[in-house]
């Protein structure tokens, strides 16, 4: 009995050990996610936000809306898609990003693709990159809103049982989405941040939507560019810019081409209007100025800083592997160099950050400052200066070469007045522009478009923006 009694309290102890390991391991476990949950912090630090495309056409809007006829099926590899998703964490190992598939990528039986989906799911669940769906850029020009929200829908489905184990993405690639769109997304499918708005872009490619804020903000459930102005027309889900642009670029209209000796004003850091127009040195110089925009000062000005980018996967294809891996590796690589704290994560994952810290339009208030790189259209002897929060965005623009060089209003947006979208468009007769236009606007299309210094203002466009920046009207 007695030896009986000792084996039994040793196999006891050792099963009571057992327990203890277990729980503390365990809690060690949790204790480690809950850091990695908590650690990360909006305030106080610098994020990029990347998204590679997977696409079986340009500007696909759906499954049988094409606006472009190239099939892009061969361009999509195995091998292309890890090369990319290899150059970004050649020194960034710890970076996440998103993928985005169209319906037709996430359908679509090739064998490239079908490699291209699993080895999405092995990155998803390797690194924690997000897998969500983007319906091409211009959903919101050529779509009943109905549609585009049944088939966000389809798309979720899609991907949770591609990924497994109830996946869900965290955000929404949509290029323009509307405001109908971003209130299913939220109220609907519990989904609380997109990639809703392409800032600037005006009559370039499929369509266009300049007018809103180049930060996160909650729209109106009056336009998708317009920040909501109460408990009344507030969306819950944070509208996010697909590309960080030069601001300075950004004042144009459309583009005449990628090459320096032209204008775009898509650039910025894009790849296309970079990398592949200037080449990678020149192309580089551009990227890295429009970050230091968002980096250095808008650091130090806004508390945190963002820039966001997408770059398609058929890339690889029509510009070659070897060029741009190597644009990708030097932007990711050079980004840490001399911002060692940056954060690459999803558009998701920041949104939700952004989401945390914010309840509502109310307590946030962006400033940019810029003095053009000199290289192409981004003009050096122009600064700019961009004000934007929740009732108004403001532009002002000089010479900065010029002492006495006066400084003019170019774009001032209110959004405390009434703001209405386009109709449903449909594939044979879209809407283009949703752009958000009242009192100035920076494109200069309009005969009220001209600048003006702020003194030519109207007394109550005057008198709000006296209410935000009283220290403009000291001189």
């Amino acid at each position: 009995m007695k030896i009986t009694f000792i084996v039994f309290r040793l196999s006891s102890l050792k099963y009571f050990l057992l327990g203890v390991a277990l729980v503390f391991i365990n809690l060690g476990a949790n204790a480690q996610i809950a850091s990695s949950d908590t650690a990360l912090q909006l305030k106080g630090n610098r994020f990029v936000t990347l998204c590679i495309m997977i696409r079986t056409t340009p500007w696909e809007v759906s499954r049988d809306v094409k606006l472009h006829p190239r099939d892009e099926g061969d361009w999509h590899t195995l091998e292309g898609v890890r090369a990319l998703r290899e150059a970004f964490a050649k020194n960034n190992s710890d970076g996440r990003l998103t993928w985005g598939f169209t319906l037709n990528a996430l359908e679509d039986q090739r064998e490239n693709f079908k490699r291209i989906r699993d080895y999405v799911v092995d990155c998803q669940k390797k690194y924690g990159d997000e897998v969500s769906y983007f319906p091409g850029y211009f959903p919101a020009m050529y779509l009943p809103r109905e549609r585009v929200n049944r088939e966000i829908s389809e798309a979720l489905t899609l991907i949770s049982n591609m990924v497994g184990n109830g996946y869900r993405p965290q955000s929404i690639m949509g290029g323009f989405l509307s405001a109908d769109n971003l209130k299913y997304l939220a109220e609907k499918e519990n989904i609380h941040v997109a990639h809703a708005v392409i800032w600037s872009q005006h009559n370039i490619d499929g369509g266009g939507a300049d007018g809103s804020p180049s930060y996160p903000f909650y729209p109106s459930t009056e336009h998708f560019c317009k920040p909501a102005q109460g408990k009344a027309d507030f969306i819950d889900c944070v509208n996010l810019d697909g590309w960080t642009v030069d601001f300075i670029c950004a004042r144009q209209s459309g583009a005449n081409g990628h090459e320096i000796t032209g204008y775009n004003s898509r650039r910025g850091v894009g790849p296309i209007e970079t990398y592949k127009g200037w080449g990678l040195d020149l192309g580089h110089r551009e990227v890295m100025h429009t970050q230091a925009i968002h980096f250095d000062k808008g650091m130090e000005l806004n508390g945190f800083g963002w820039v966001t980018n997408i770059w398609e996967a058929q890339m690889v294809h029509e510009f070659g592997r070897e060029f741009i891996c190597e644009a990708m590796e030097k932007w990711v690589t050079d980004t840490k160099k001399r911002w060692p704290d940056t954060h690459f994560t999803s558009f998701g994952e920041f949104g939700n950050l952004w989401r945390k810290e914010h309840a509502s339009n109310e307590d946030w208030n962006y400033r940019f400052i810029e003095k053009g790189s000199g290289l192409g259209d981004s003009y050096n002897n122009l600064e700019i200066k961009w004000f934007m929060n929740k009732s108004f965005r403001l532009a002002l623009l000089r010479n900065w070469h010029k002492k006495e060089s006066p400084t003019y209003v170019i774009d001032f947006t209110r959004y405390d007045l009434s703001a209405r979208e386009p109709a449903d468009p449909s594939p044979n007769k879209p809407g283009k522009d949703w752009s958000l236009m009242n009192v100035l606007n920076q494109k200069g299309l309009r005969p009220q478009d001209k600048p003006k210094q702020l003194s030519e203002l109207a007394t109550n466009d005057q008198q709000l923006i006296k209410k935000y920046y009283p220290e403009l009207f000291s001189n």
